[in-house]
């Protein structure tokens, strides 16, 4: 019986890297967090322990410390096209391919007496914008997103017809609280993208079909969030969305003889229901490879 090295990949995880771009005297923050992998001939390290190949994590660590230097951050697509290439180039030959993944955290500036202050931050919301790059030779893959945008609608919203089968309990409702926490991420079709542009205008697109459309499911609202996203945008080939229904219940208060139209709800953290689709066109081909290592999304 023999043994046979699989699929692997070895990199730097979580490396923090702030940048401000003092250009002018109104500065800009850029906060994020690069996980750098290289995909390649790496095979001895493992067989052998010789590292002759190895380009070190740490290498790859001062890499991103390097670019964001040299060229500033920017999109945070376009930073983790630039690792990728820095790597997957003739001067790398044992190095085939790369993933690149950041995270970005938003910081809004402070308002003054006299305006947004120039150089004064306050951390934004618990939202998070997020990319993962692949490059296999010369085959690139963008796959943006964000994650953790919570949004509540206080009407607007049913759940009813649903089977009453064994153990049922739920109550039909044709009016309820609707409150989720929206992971998406986007396949493009190519990296010839405004890449800033099309992230405000995906986001901006999924808040407003999530406020306009009466729903009857959480299932129905993503779908329509999803559909709308791609008619804007021929340049995202799928999107796909990982959505908790953020459970509100209304409260009984009849023992005290109150009424409670609609106005009193509780907020339950768990369990919750947990809807996950992927919204994708007829005419592009299916890129599975591409999703690998991307967790929470079906």
């Amino acid at each position: 019986m023999g043994f046979v090295l699989g699929t692997n990949q070895y990199g730097k995880a979580e490396v923090r890297l702030v940048h401000v771009d003092r250009s002018t005297p109104k500065h800009v923050i850029t906060d994020v967090t690069v996980t750098s992998q290289l995909i390649g001939d790496f095979a001895d390290t493992f067989h052998t322990g010789s590292n002759a190949s190895v380009i070190a994590t740490d290498t790859q660590k001062n890499t991103v410390y390097a670019l964001a230097r040299t060229g500033g951050v920017g999109a945070i697509e376009e930073f983790a096209l630039r690792m990728a290439r820095h790597f997957v180039a003739p001067e790398h030959p044992q190095v085939t391919g790369a993933r690149q993944e950041i995270e970005q955290y938003s910081w809004d500036r402070i308002d003054t007496a006299d305006g947004p202050h120039d150089h004064a931050f306050v951390r934004g919301g618990t939202e998070t914008r997020t990319v993962v790059v692949t490059k296999h030779g010369e085959t690139e893959t963008v796959i943006s997103g964000l994650t953790d945008l919570v949004v509540l609608k206080s009407t607007g919203s049913e759940f009813h017809g649903f089977p009453q089968v064994a153990y049922t309990s739920l109550v039909e409702t044709t009016d309820r609280i609707l409150a989720t926490s929206v992971s998406s991420r986007w396949r493009y079709v190519g990296t010839d993208v405004d890449w800033d542009k099309s992230f405000a205008s995906v986001r901006a697109t999924m808040l407003d079909r999530f406020a306009s459309t009466h729903s009857l499911s959480l299932q129905q609202t993503l779908y329509t969030m999803g559909t709308a996203v791609l008619e804007a945008h021929p340049e995202i080939a799928e999107i796909r969305f990982s959505m908790p229904n953020k459970h509100h219940f209304l409260v009984d208060l009849s023992p005290w003889g109150l009424e409670n139209p609609n106005e009193v709800w509780y907020a339950a953290d768990r369990p919750y229901g947990l809807i996950e689709a992927a919204v994708g066109r007829d005419d592009v081909p299916a890129d599975e490879a591409a999703w690998a290592g991307i967790t929470g999304f079906c």
